[in-house]
């Protein structure tokens, strides 16, 4: 039988230091979990450059393969990396220590407190979505009055964590879909005879798909139609929409999610591969292009970003890097305060000038909780969405994208005076 010393707490659940027996000296662990971002790196930079900082921390351990690297103790001390290294996390896209999805069993969380006794690991920390915070919530609770304490950092692109305003790693996914929108918008405005569907990632929630309104600048500049997986989605006025402004405009730019599904909640592709944990389905995209060719009769394409916007350093958003290294230091500064089983939260402030408050939340208010689109961010024919969510969303990706030469007005002007 193993016995544990306890550390004693006050009623705020903060340990209540040296003097209680509460030896706050220690080390520190942080753990990747999940898809990587193009910031995930930043909040890295910050745990990094926090705990340096701090004398109660000793050794920086980063977990080499996410939540499966705890249990085989593969750690590498990050705190001894030459500090070239550590200044480029700030400009390295995915996660520089790897990550993983590896699902754990109740045995495997228990044995972990002995794990982080043996390597004298007080601060454990976890990056990552909806369920790496599961896992912190679980492995905060099983080393509850251990002198061990847990802090959740969030990420993640699909902006799918609840309680907060967003998450680092959405902004940055939100300019470049929107970048590569008014690209691709350029394009078939250049030569307006087809229509083209953009696929952007987000199964369940439509936020990456909604950003692409930010490519807009004046009426009829793309995407013309967005469809989410907020609303069932119905071909017959997906199909009237296109054609209507096809007729209109010659060229339509329409932005889908991965995750649309029809009336019955099912998915408008059918599965292509199935396993015990997961399904996988064909591409929307190809799909809706291939309707509009045999029910329309009208040229279409397909355009699938994927992974090309999950951790593009190109088009990385400032505002999501600095939020990003905010987000580590505050899970560095929580842990050593004695705080375990909360997330560090991103709260707006109020007013017209964008700013950010970064509040701890009681994980098990956020363990997979997924936070969806509100309704007053898409439009009632469920085809777009509302200037609410542009108001919302702009400040993330830095204000405006880059603008487009035109010379619509010259050309209008040139052509009435052939006339």
């Amino acid at each position: 039988m193993i016995v544990r010393k306890r550390c004693v707490k006050n009623e705020n659940g903060l340990a209540k230091g040296k003097e209680y027996g509460c030896n706050m000296e220690g080390n520190l662990l942080v753990v990747h979990g999940g898809g990587p971002t193009a910031v995930l790196n930043a909040s890295l930079y910050g745990v990094i450059r926090e705990a340096q900082e701090n004398p109660d921390i000793q050794k920086i351990y980063g977990a080499i393969g996410g939540s499966e690297a705890i249990l085989a103790e593969n750690f590498l001390d990050m705190g001894a990396l030459e500090d070239e290294k550590i200044e480029r996390l700030l400009q390295t896209p995915g996660t520089a220590i790897g990550s993983s999805r590896f699902p754990l069993e109740q045995d495997q969380y228990e044995a972990m407190v002995d794990i982080f006794k043996k390597n004298n690991i007080k601060y454990v920390l976890f990056n990552g979505g909806n369920g790496s915070m599961d896992t912190c919530g679980k492995v905060s609770k099983v080393c509850e009055g251990e002198g061990i304490y847990v802090v959740g950092i969030p990420k993640t692109m699909d902006n799918d964590i609840s309680i907060i305003d967003h998450a680092p790693g959405f902004p940055s996914a939100a300019k470049y879909i929107a970048t590569v929108t008014k690209e691709v918008g350029a394009d078939v405005k250049s030569l307006p005879i087809h229509v083209c569907v953009i696929e952007a990632m987000g199964r369940n929630a439509g936020w990456i798909t909604a950003a692409s309104a930010l490519a807009r600048k004046n009426p009829g500049d793309a995407p013309h139609l967005i469809y989410l997986p907020e609303r069932n989605f119905n071909e017959e006025e997906f199909l009237e929409d296109v054609k209507k402004l096809y007729d209109e405009l010659g060229g339509v730019v329409v932005v889908v999610s991965e995750g649309l599904r029809n009336e019955k909640g099912e998915s408008i592709v059918p599965p292509i591969f199935k396993t015990d944990r997961a399904v996988y389905y064909g591409d929307v995209s190809a799909y809706l292009a291939e309707l509009v060719i045999k029910k329309l009769g009208i040229k279409a394409r397909s355009e699938k970003p994927g992974l090309c916007g999950r951790t593009s350093m190109l088009l990385q958003s400032k505002v999501d890097r600095e939020e990003a290294i905010l987000v580590g230091r505050e899970a560095v500064k929580a842990a050593v305060d004695g705080r375990t089983g909360v997330m560090v939260g991103i709260k707006r402030k109020a007013g017209e000038a964008y700013g950010i408050e970064t509040p701890l939340i009681p994980i098990e208010e956020v363990m997979l909780n997924e936070r969806v689109m509100p309704e007053n961010y898409i439009n009632e024919r469920g085809n777009d969405i509302t200037g609410q969510f542009v108001r919302w969303c702009r400040p993330l990706i830095d204000g405006d994208l880059p603008e487009m030469v035109s010379f619509k007005d010259e050309m209008e002007q040139t052509l009435k005076s052939r006339i």
